[in-house]
């Protein structure tokens, strides 16, 4: 194929090539040659341009298919247009010569096409060039057209219409002739050919006037011709072009054209009036019609009537929405009109009147719904609702007329009926949409929308009652608030209206349909209207019999209600479930002897009332299994059972029944059965086994009964086809935009299409399409329909024998009827057999024994060969269906056989259609049958595939071909070759009028590619040619003018972009996606969106880089609804999401939206931002909302985008008109996802000055703190708007946005915040939240957010604050009456929900008052801050405190209670019987588990907060008059107050249920610790138990109780186990700590009384106290000390794995070297080491003595194992933690207690053993060890140890060697700290510690003091050591015993004076030099007053050393008065100098 890439043909290779590869060599030539040329320079082009078009001329002489004449056409267009046109003459006159040519043979065909293609495009390219040729040119066309068959009438329109298009207003003079010739086109019998002729029509229009003035009528008249008998594609194109028209009869005052045409315009009225026509009267036009209409006989047909209605759509949208707004009024009461009594025909038969609704509804939705944004719809549903009024009006004079000329009164009722349901379903639809931005509308009192929907109720018609029923659940679910008030006013109606049958009736349809509601709002309705209308439902069932003129009405009224009710799911059923089970046991008589009374006594009005009562019980009991699924226990089922049999029973009796009484019970006994059927589908089948052949041999007869006249295949068949062999067969069951209208076109003309009032029971269910109205078929259909489904299911439960005669009895049934009959008993019978099939091979169960094989075969052999296709495919489905269920092999062949044998010997098309999708289907449920089968298959699907004559075969054949590729897998590799080139072979050469064998061939592409896979990638030459196949089909079905093929071709190159994204050519794919996003196909759109959200999840940059160039080069074909250009193709998905229906297009859009932002969002920033905020600023605010500060504006005009927040520079483009409010949430959502992807980026996106700096550097950077007023701002929009949804997502936004901006400073004011500026924003966006009528959840929202901003800190000045602050306190005293008080429109949990919100929100704001309170000696803020700025601080965090202080004691009041709601509900269901009956404080026991959730999500910081607040009183409540607590409870204080009975809780019982309360819900929490527990819930909860025992009562309890204790610590360690947060587990540890204290205080107090009362005897009785008692063993599980080292070592061992002695002693683990911890693991394993260090405490002393070899072992060893070198001597914050915990270890007075000291001596000897050995660089290992540490901890030892631990010699000595060998080392800071820890020791005060170490090191310290005169120190390091060292010695001066004294100082004296400088030396010295002469001199300064006589007797002795100390002293004084002019030191050194250096060193 590369060489084919070549811009003149390589006619050597070509020649070389089959037939096959030659059409693809030239297609794939001519593609690259289209690129090519536009590429090429012109001089290039004109060089070659001869050979060029001789070559593409001759081409038209090889018959080129479809597509490559295309292609051929275009480049010759592009090649003219680029080089010269000299000779395009030439190249006309031969096409016209090829087209005139007299040869009519087939082969001759496609070059006469190619040429009439070449035509066009030479025309549409060149245009006025050419232009005095056109007319020949158009003449030969057009006269070639009258002998020319269906494919050369179709290229012949669209070449014209290329023609017209190039040549524009030129071409007048043929405009006559084109439209002649097209007018015959538009009726002809190929839709292909008709829609062709539509747009070559459009295009005439365009120019040619006449047709929308003169020939305005006769073309309206032949566009209604042209609909007859059309399919979809017609149906789009001739709507647009009527459409178009009629719009341009209206809007014709072109400037340009006015001056030629002095024309009339049509008036909106005629041209409405001419549309109308065509929908009342069809295309029998005026004349004829009337005749018949005068006999009665004619009906407009219906695809004539959607035609039109598609047409009236065209109409309004070329208008445009600005238009409709207008001229509103005026359409609304024509499109009505459509349906009013003036137009009988219309409406007379029931179905027509349904199907007439639905077109109105339809115009009505498509326009209101799609054209007008929100205000405007709001004012159309004030116009829909002023015609509501009038047609009442109307209604209500007929009715109040009594009965004069009561026929007259009865047809004026019926003429408004179907109007009023049309206006009825808009208006319900229109509120629908516009949900809670409808507030405004309903709460207008001039317009009253719900009176005048509820004065519709009483209307005589049950269409309309049925029509305003629907509406109020629309309403009720668009705006929540108004469903419970909307639910009692009808309620009240119901009751009060009691005796009118319409009332009744309608009252209950209203009421069942709010009950419909609740499940689509989450806020519910309460609990107690349950029971009200249980009580009326049963009230209405029981006095129906008083009144016969009310018995039906009352009777359905009644258990429509019940019915309703159940929908309200088990938690409001279950209390009323045995009121309904009775009711349900009465409806039905007890046995069959009560039965046969019944049908000897009844008349035929009884008879109605009762099966309308069985029936309505029936359907009750079906919503009850249907939505309560849960209640169905077997105890429930068992009370269900008894009446089923009676229901069968008269089930079989009802035909009897009709017999006798005659056709008024007709449709009641077709209802009952209906019903009756569909319980039974629902019922497992168990429960009806005694009934099955009754019930089985009554479906047999429905099925087959001789007066069922109509074949609705359409409804019957397709569940049980396959979803993807229905595309193929029927294009009017593919989903579209205009299914809604289209659908009626599935029934014959006689049936309807459904409609709401066939049954009134589905009012409160869901429709299956979303949210449109519910659409039940008539029931003699939806009997039929659940029969089928039924039957399956019986006949797979009945006994061998009976399931064999009754399909012989159903074979039977087909044989004996004829004709039509015969038809409609055999679809009914194959579609049983179908479904049974279905449910045995669903249910994997067996068909029984071969003799059932026989009647089933025959019966689905019959349908495979039946003309009607649908049943053809269902008898395939069931063909393979019945191979499964026998499952036997052998089998399978034979049935494989049949179809084969069949397939060679028949001719016919439906033999062959049948059996080949028989083939299809055997591979796709048995996968591949046997190879050989395979084989066989493949060879008959590919001829019969090739098969031109009958492209009904061709595409069945494809289709089941495509099966066996998908079902086959690597078996179909060999085949994959031949299959490839014979779809490319078809696709080049099949018409492209025969649509279905593309959609065919299509399927088989993107089969075979997924066959491929990933093979595709491979790079083999057969590879690489299939790739280049399969990329070539792509193309050619690009190119297909059918938009299913289009989708196809999207979807092939998806799978080859999946496979080998490297050959994809990724910028032709995403122009292709542009170009079709606005696809008037929605399944095109599908496949668009589909790839789209592929694509962008890898390489969103690059598609979204080139759409925006594709945009930019703006080729023609770019739709300009995408308006891509302007906001990238981003922009265009957010326009698609806001204007797309369908749900499951907008969930792909959104999901692709969401990639890009999630890969682009952070580089794009700006960019997405202005998106985010055209969109919310574009917000239908119709009060506008006052904005305050930063974004007040005049209040203007806001014309479409009231951008409230955006300043208005004239008139400038806004990309987003009037965005509906869900795009809108999906704006702010975005918004969200925007910061939080900016969370993982750059730092700087939340810093200012960094951000700043970097824009600076580089204007291109972009950084998300710097458009935070835009954040604030869309948050403000959202959440000030009327969408409650889009509030709560503003609330959410911001929200995030004071998270995430709180801490960030204001560079320009230090000391302040960033967010501080938008105070009075926040404020004003919080504000409305929080009004009385806002529902809970919004309000619940905002006070997170208040508690939030309080919290966050931003606002430190109190009065800012308490904006806010207020906010908080208004709801407080709201909620403060408990659930009783807050609103009764919603369940009681939503009030549930909004006080915990609240209460949360005060506990949130409490706890940072209490936090700030504790830390405001530090200020919070991050920046430096000024003095003046902490006072601020401190001031505003104590008074944040007071703020709360004032409303605290309600609060915690209230905390309580709900802690306590809390407790009770998370007890376990064994305890539901101890539970209080109503309910806790804030909560109902009905309502209970709804409310769950709530105390869920907030008792975490409830409870933090009580515990804070308990805390603060230390227990002692305020309130309660501050009565003190008893001293922590100790034995001898146990007994009292104990008789001062129990009947008012004394202080002391209340606190100690308060500790156990909070104790209880930490533990219960902590214990059981789910995945969903949140890190906030885990934190506040521990927290929460450190704030308990921070107080001593609390720990008192704890300490005096060990089990209490045991069980906590035995909570944390699971926590600490399964939480790897540091935070959770150093909280942990903080608690654990907090108990050990408190056993300690416990012990400690024992032993105080213990010593107080036993005073007098003697010490050695007392008991021992703590834990270990006298025998020191410690019993695990009873032990709080075992539980707390087992918590700790679990800690350390984590942290450090050395620390195990398992591991370690383990071969093959190396000691390792010492290792820093991590900031966060050092915290952790420093917070145990304190804790072990308090444990001896808690211990008696031989309790103490077992434990401490473990606290020694593991705190020495993380000693051991971290002491790592660090820079500056410092140590590691381990070991200072370890070091820390030996010093209180050695401390302990356990060690000196008479019990336990000699056995702690030993041990802590053997530990001070332990760290010298650790030291010890005996096997070279732990040479890494700091020295420091060691030593340090020597010291420690030596220091805090009793004497008799460290001074045995052995260990003395190996210490003090240690000291030695360090001050030999050369590291400077060793040294220092070596004679610091020395200092240390000598100056301890006990001799025996000191002396030896003063004896053994003081001469070598001397000695390395002494050699300061040959080393001067060089640095300030080596200064420091001699400082050390002399202070070392001073230190010895003045411990040393008197006689000594003397000589130390004879000692020191030499060394010092050896310091000083001359004054030369002095003058010349370094600074260091200087500085060690200054400390010597100031040094001696003291010592020589102190110890004088030394002092004179050594400067006696040597006369050196005071010559030189008194030079030093000169030196000094000279230097000093040199440097006074320029020193700031006083003029007496000498006491200067002792001064500085006190503060320096000491």
């Amino acid at each position: 194929m590369e060489l084919a890439h070549s811009l003149l043909l390589n006619e050597e290779a070509y020649s070389q090539l089959g037939e096959v590869q030659k059409a693809e060599f030239i297609f794939d030539w001519l593609r690259y040659l289209e690129k090519l040329l536009l590429a090429t320079s012109r001089s290039d082009v004109k060089e070659k341009q001869k050979t060029l078009v001789e070559q593409l001329l001759s081409l038209l002489n090889s018959s080129p298919g479809p597509p490559t004449r295309k292609l051929l056409a275009k480049n010759l267009g592009i090649l003219y247009s680029i080089g010269d046109t000299f000779s395009v003459y030439e190249t006309i006159d031969k096409c016209n010569d090829l087209i005139r040519s007299k040869d009519d043979s087939p082969s001759y065909l496609p070059t006469k096409l190619a040429a009439v293609v070449c035509l066009g495009s030479l025309y549409k390219k060149l245009g006025r060039i050419l232009g005095n040729t056109f007319t020949d040119t158009v003449g030969n066309i057009l006269k070639a057209m009258k002998s020319a068959e269906s494919q050369g009438r179709y290229e012949i329109m669209l070449s014209l219409q290329n023609i017209l298009k190039g040549l524009g207003a030129a071409a007048a003079p043929c405009h006559r002739d084109v439209y002649k010739a097209a007018r015959s086109c538009l009726t002809d019998r190929s839709m292909a050919v008709r829609c062709a002729a539509a747009k070559c029509l459009l295009e005439l229009q365009s120019e040619a006037s006449f047709m929308w003035s003169t020939d305005l009528d006769s073309v309206a008249t032949l566009c209604f011709k042209s609909f007859e008998g059309s399919n979809y594609d017609v149906r789009i194109s001739v709507s647009k072009l009527l459409g178009t028209v009629l719009a341009n009869a209206i809007i014709s005052k072109h400037p340009g054209k006015a001056s030629r045409q002095s024309m009339r315009r049509a008036s909106l009225e005629e041209v409405l009036e001419l549309l109308a026509t065509g929908f009342l009267r069809g295309s029998s036009g005026f004349l004829r019609a009337s005749g018949d209409m005068l006999k009665g006989t004619s009906s407009v047909s219906r695809d004539v009537r959607v035609g039109v209605t598609q047409a009236y759509v065209v109409f309004i949208s070329t208008l445009g929405g600005t238009w409709l707004e207008k001229n509103f009024a005026a359409f609304l009461s024509h499109t009505l009109s459509l349906v009013s009594q003036s137009h009988p025909k219309v409406t007379q038969a029931q179905s027509d009147a349904v199907c007439s609704r639905r077109c109105v509804s339809f115009i009505l939705r498509a326009t209101i719904g799609g054209l007008l944004g929100e205000k405007a719809q709001i004012a159309a549903a004030k116009d829909i609702c002023q015609t509501i009024w009038k047609l009442k009006k109307v209604v209500d004079a007929v009715m109040s007329d009594g009965n004069v000329e009561t026929r007259l009164g009865s047809t004026d009722v019926a003429a408004s009926q179907h109007m009023l349901v049309c206006a009825l379903q808009e208006l319900g639809n229109l509120i629908h949409s516009l949900g809670t931005t409808a507030a405004p509308l309903l709460q207008d009192s001039s317009t009253g929308i719900l009176d005048s929907v509820i004065s519709v109720i009483l209307h005589p018609s049950i269409s309309v009652r049925l029509a305003a029923a629907w509406c109020l659940h629309c309403i009720a679910v668009a705006l929540p608030s108004y469903l419970t008030p909307l639910l009692d006013r009808c309620l009240e109606k119901l009751t009060v209206l009691k005796s009118s049958p319409e009332a009744v009736t309608g009252f209950s349809f209203a009421v069942a349909a709010l009950l419909g509601a609740v499940k689509h709002c989450p806020l519910g309705i309460p609990h107690g209207k349950g029971k009200i209308i249980m009580t009326l439902a049963e009230d209405l069932l029981c006095s129906a019999t008083q009144n016969s003129r009310l018995s039906a009405q009352r009777t359905q009224a009644g258990w429509l209600l019940i019915a309703a009710l159940m929908t309200l799911g088990p938690a409001v059923v279950s209390h009323h479930l045995a009121r309904v089970l009775l009711l349900w046991k009465c409806v039905f008589p007890v046995s069959p002897k009560d039965l046969e009374t019944e049908k000897s006594r009844g008349d035929s009005f009884t008879w109605q009332v009762t099966l309308e009562g069985r029936a309505g019980a029936l359907c009750a009991i079906k919503s009850f299994v249907s939505h309560c699924g849960d209640l169905l226990t077997e105890e429930v089922i068992q009370r269900l059972l008894p009446p089923l049999p009676c229901a069968v029973d008269l089930l079989t009796q009802l035909s009897s029944i009709l017999k006798t009484y005659g056709s008024p019970l007709k449709t009641p006994s077709v209802v009952y059965r209906q019903r009756l059927y569909e319980l039974l589908i629902l019922l497992p089948p168990a429960t009806y086994e005694g009934n099955l052949c009754a019930i089985l041999k009554e479906l047999a007869a429905d099925l087959t009964s001789p007066d069922i006249q109509v074949a609705a295949s359409t409804f019957l068949l397709p569940p049980l086809c396959h979803p993807d062999d229905l595309l193929l067969l029927n294009p009017l069951l593919q989903e579209t935009d205009h299914r809604f209208i289209e659908e009626q076109l599935l029934f014959s003309n006689g049936i309807a299409c459904g409609s709401l009032e066939y049954d009134p029971y589905s009012v409160y269910e869901n429709d299956v399409e979303g949210n449109s109205v519910p659409k039940p078929l008539p029931p003699a259909l939806s009997v039929i329909s659940s029969a089928v489904k039924l039957f399956g299911v019986v006949c797979a439960h009945v006994g061998e024998a009976q399931r064999l005669l009754i399909l012989e009895q159903l074979l039977d049934s087909i044989k004996h009827t004829k004709g039509a009959r015969q038809q409609v008993v055999q679809l009914h019978v194959v579609s049983s057999v179908s479904s049974f099939l279905k449910y045995v091979a669903g249910s994997k169960g067996n068909l029984g024994p071969e003799e059932m094989r026989r009647p089933a075969l025959a019966l689905v052999m019959g349908a495979l060969e039946s003309p009607n296709p649908l049943l053809r495919c269902a008898a395939a489905e069931a063909w393979a269906r019945l191979a499964q269920v026998v499952d036997d092999g052998p089998f399978t062949a034979s049935l494989a056989q049949v179809s084969f044998d069949k397939l060679k010997s028949a001719r016919d098309a439906v033999t062959r259609t049948g059996h080949s999708l028989a083939l299809g289907s055997l591979h796709r449920y048995l996968g591949g049958i046997s190879s050989q089968h395979l084989n066989s298959c493949v060879g008959i699907l590919y001829t019969l595939s090739q098969d031109s004559t009958s492209p009904d075969v061709q595409t069945w054949a494809l289709h089941a071909l495509s099966l066996i590729i998908d079902s086959a897998g690597p078996l179909y590799y060999m085949h994959v070759e031949p299959t490839l080139s014979l779809t490319i072979m078809l696709l080049l050469n099949v018409p492209p009028t025969h649509a279905e064998v593309h959609q065919s061939l299509g399927r088989c592409l993107i089969a075979l590619i997924t066959t491929l896979g990933p093979e595709l990638q491979g790079n083999s030459t057969s590879i690489s040619a299939l790739r280049t196949s399969c990329l070539l089909g792509c193309a050619v079905m690009q190119d297909n003018p059918d938009c299913l093929v289009q989708a196809q071709a999207i979807s092939c190159l998806q799978q080859l972009h999946m496979f080998a994204p490297r050959y994809v050519n990724l910028s032709s794919l995403v122009c292709c996606l542009c170009v079709n996003l606005c696809s008037p196909y929605l399944l095109l759109r599908r496949a668009v969106l589909a790839c789209l959200h592929q694509l962008v999840q890898r390489e969103a940059a690059e598609v979204s880089e080139h759409a925006l160039t594709l945009a930019k080069d703006s080729r023609e074909e770019l739709i300009p609804d995408a308006n891509i250009r302007e906001i990238g193709l981003e922009g265009a998905l957010l326009t698609l999401l806001d204007k797309e229906t369908d749900h499951r297009l907008c969930h792909d859009i959104k999901e692709t939206l969401n990639h890009m932002l999630t890969s682009m969002a952070v580089d794009k920033l700006s960019f997405w931002l202005k998106l985010c905020k055209d969109v919310l600023a574009a917000s239908a605010d119709f009060t506008t909302v006052t904005c305050v500060d930063t974004m007040q504006e005049e209040e203007g005009d806001k014309g479409d985008d009231a951008s409230v927040l955006t300043p208005r520079n004239g008139d400038r483009f806004h990309p987003f008109t009037n965005p509906r409010w869900a795009t809108r949430v999906f704006a702010a959502e975005c918004v969200c996802r925007i910061i939080n992807q900016c969370e993982n980026a750059h730092c700087a996106h939340f810093d200012v000055a960094l951000a700043q700096e970097m824009k600076r550097k580089d204007s291109r950077n972009d950084f998300l703190v710097l458009h935070l007023a835009d954040l604030i701002r869309m948050a403000f929009m959202a959440a000030t708007d009327h969408s409650d949804q889009l509030r709560l997502s503003g609330l959410e936004t911001l929200l995030i946005v004071i998270r995430r901006f709180a801490s960030i400073p204001e560079p320009e004011f230090p000391g302040h915040v960033i967010l501080e500026q938008y105070q009075a924003n926040v404020g004003a966006a919080l504000r409305p939240a929080f009004a009385s009528e806002t529902p809970p959840d919004v309000t619940a929202k905002a006070c997170q957010v208040c508690s939030a901003w309080i919290a966050s800190g931003v606002v430190s000045d109190l009065n800012d604050l308490r904006r806010v602050h207020h906010l908080l306190v208004s709801s407080l005293t709201k909620i403060q009456a408990g659930k009783e008080a807050l609103s009764h429109l919603y369940n009681e949990s939503a009030s549930t929900m909004e006080i915990l919100a609240v209460l949360k929100a005060w506990a949130e704001v409490y706890i940072i008052a209490v936090e700030r309170h504790k830390n405001h000696k530090q200020p919070l803020k991050t920046t430096t801050f000024s003095e003046e700025s902490v006072r601020n601080g401190s001031y505003s965090s104590d008074g944040l405190l007071d703020l709360v202080h004032t409303d605290l004691s309600t609060l915690s009041r209230l905390w309580l209670a709900a802690l306590q709601d809390f407790a009770l509900l998370t007890l376990s269901s064994e305890f539901a019987s101890q539970l209080p009956l109503e309910g806790g404080t804030f909560y109902t026991a009905e309502t209970s588990e709804n409310a769950k959730v709530h105390y869920y999500n907030s008792w975490a910081l409830i409870l933090h907060a009580t515990a804070l607040w308990l805390t603060s009183t230390g227990f002692a409540d305020p309130d309660e008059g501050g009565s003190n607590l008893s001293r922590p409870v100790t034995p001898t204080s146990m007994c009292q107050g104990s008789s001062s009975g129990a009947t008012i809780k004394s202080p002391e019982d209340v606190y100690t249920d308060r500790f156990h309360l909070i104790l209880g819900i930490c533990v219960e929490f902590l214990c059981s610790l789910r995945s969903e527990a949140t890190m906030e819930s885990i934190t506040a909860c521990l927290h929460a138990l450190q704030a308990l025992l921070d107080v001593p009562w609390p720990r008192s309890k704890i300490g005096s109780d060990q089990d209490l204790g045991i069980e906590l610590l035995n909570v944390l360690h699971r926590v600490i186990l399964t939480r790897e947060s540091p935070l959770v587990q150093l909280a942990s540890l903080e608690v654990v700590r907090q108990i050990i204290c408190a056993a300690q205080e416990h012990v400690k107090e024992k032993r105080r009384s213990a010593e107080v009362d036993d005073g007098a005897a003697e010490k050695e009785t007392l008991p021992e106290f703590g834990e270990g008692k006298d025998t020191g063993g410690l019993v695990p599980g009873k032990s709080l000390v075992f539980a707390t080292l087992e918590l700790c070592v679990c800690i350390l061992v984590r942290q450090l794995p050395e620390l195990n002695p398992k591991l370690m002693g383990s071969p093959g683990v190396k000691a390792t070297k010492p290792q820093m911890l991590s900031e966060d693991g050092s915290r952790l394993v420093s917070a145990a080491l304190v804790i072990l260090s308090e444990l001896p405490a808690v211990c008696s002393p031989e309790g103490s003595i077992s434990i401490l070899p473990t606290i020694l072992y593991l705190t020495i060893g993380v000693l051991r194992e971290t002491a790592v070198k660090l820079p500056g001597g410092q140590l590691s914050s381990t070991v200072a933690a370890s070091l820390q915990a030996l010093k209180g270890i050695l401390s302990s007075p356990m060690a000196r207690a008479e019990k336990s000291q000699a056995a702690w001596t030993d041990l802590l000897r053997s530990a001070l053993t332990t760290v010298l050995d650790s030291w010890d660089p005996g096997d070279g290992i732990h040479q890494e060890l700091d020295e420091i540490s060691l030593l340090t901890a020597i010291t420690v030892f030596t220091l805090s140890a009793s004497p008799e631990v460290t001074i045995i010699p052995c260990l003395q000595k190996r210490c003090m060697e240690k000291f030695k060998a360090t001050l030999e080392i050369k590291d400077p800071m060793v040294q220092i700290k070596t004679y610091q820890l020395l200092l240390s020791i000598f100056q301890c005060p006990n001799p025996a510690v000191s002396y030896p170490y003063i004896y053994s090191l003081v001469s070598s310290i001397v000695d390395k003091l002494q050699e300061i005169d040959t080393k001067k120190p060089e640095d300030t390091t080596e200064l420091q050591i001699f400082q050390e060292g002399i202070k070392v010695l001073e230190a010895l001066v003045t411990v040393a015993e008197e006689q000594h004294r003397s000589q130390l100082v004879a000692c020191l004296l030499p060394i010092l004076i050896s310091f000083l400088l001359d004054e030369n030396a002095l003058g010349s010295a370094t600074s260091i030099m200087r500085n060690l002469h200054d400390f010597a001199l100031q040094n001696l300064m003291q010592i020589g007053p102190q110890y004088s006589a030394v002092f004179k007797s050594v400067m006696a002795s040597s006369p050196a050393l005071k010559a030189r100390l008194e030079a030093a002293i000169k030196g000094n004084q000279e230097s000093a008065r040199v440097r006074i002019p320029t020193s700031k030191h006083t003029k007496h050194p000498g006491k200067n100098l002792s001064i500085q250096l006190k503060t320096s060193f000491l």
